[in-house]
């Protein structure tokens, strides 16, 4: 039987959230910092660029993983990992190369352990199923994950990046270099969430010319 809480307590229930300021504020909002995001976009739309400007401003907050599955470690990735200014970001982010669901859920256990991870991609977890998602947010409650997905006509690419989105507090889709943010956290009365993120201003305004 599930846990009953009084509306008293609902209401006077208090949470720790993250003081996004800024262009994060007015985009995602005062997220709480544990359960799952999702990021989709399709090659060549800024989702790494994306991706990396986004770990670096959450190394602000907490200990950060990034575990790219796709590239690793290689000459492409390095430039965008400067072109961000990461070396900023100090010994509060770190690069995972190509990490097994199985090496990272025994790297959590261990003290210390990253309190935000990134998964990039999704697709590169063979055989990550609903169950695997399930047990890594019972696992380790107070953390972040945040997938990123390949994009298919507009929609995260396979049922398990669908179902991620569903159950995820955040959601972005990234296209021609500007984040669109589905958020939880917005807040309309103080402006708090919901506005779209330009990551490279001359290439977003380049992409939108070409669509006219």
């Amino acid at each position: 039987m599930g846990k009953t809480i009084s509306n008293k307590n609902v209401t006077a229930a208090r949470f720790k959230t993250a003081d996004f300021e800024g262009r994060w504020l007015a985009s995602i909002g005062r997220p709480e910092l544990r359960g799952s995001w999702l990021v989709f976009g399709g090659s060549g739309s800024g989702k790494t660029t994306f991706m990396l400007q986004l770990a670096k401003y959450l190394s602000k907050f907490r200990k950060v993983a990034y575990n790219s599955l796709e590239q690793g470690l290689c000459r492409s990735f390095q430039v965008a990992w400067n072109r961000v200014g990461m070396i900023d970001a100090g010994n509060n982010i770190m690069l995972i190369e190509k990490e097994t669901l199985k090496e990272l859920k025994d790297r959590l256990d261990k003290r210390r352990s990253p309190d935000i991870i990134i998964i990039d991609s999704l697709h590169y977890w063979l055989g990550f199923k609903m169950n695997d998602y399930i047990s890594l947010l019972q696992c380790y409650p107070n953390k972040l994950f945040i997938f990123v997905s390949h994009e298919r006509v507009g929609e995260p690419k396979g049922s398990m990046a669908q179902y991620i989105r569903y159950n995820s507090d955040v959601k972005i889709h990234v296209e021609g270099y500007t984040a669109y943010i589905t958020t939880r956290y917005e807040d309309k009365e103080n402006g708090e969430g919901g506005a779209d993120y330009v990551i490279w201003e001359e290439g977003a305004n380049e992409y939108n010319l070409n669509k006219m």
